[in-house]
């Protein structure tokens, strides 16, 4: 018989990656005229979208991973 361990929920993790993706989304929409004009140049700058997609998919994945396992959703385990 396998002895359950005690898994500690992440409080802290959550509202790090909660604040974190909230002052993203900020970020980007009060600066959405820099945002536009810079990532719409062409060439090098089409960088920048796909940096910020990857970023801002970590970030707010990360975020609702946490959230979910907080409040005890958890995948099937087989």
């Amino acid at each position: 018989m396998a002895t359950q361990q005690k898994k500690t929920k992440p409080y802290l993790s959550t509202v790090i990656f909660g604040a974190i993706s909230i002052s993203f989304y900020v970020l980007l929409f009060s600066n959405e005229t820099l945002v536009t004009d810079t990532y719409t140049k062409g060439g090098i700058y089409t960088l920048y979208p796909i940096g910020t997609v990857f970023l801002f998919s970590f970030i707010h994945g990360a975020f609702a991973s946490n959230l979910l396992s907080l409040l005890g959703i958890e995948a099937k385990k087989k």
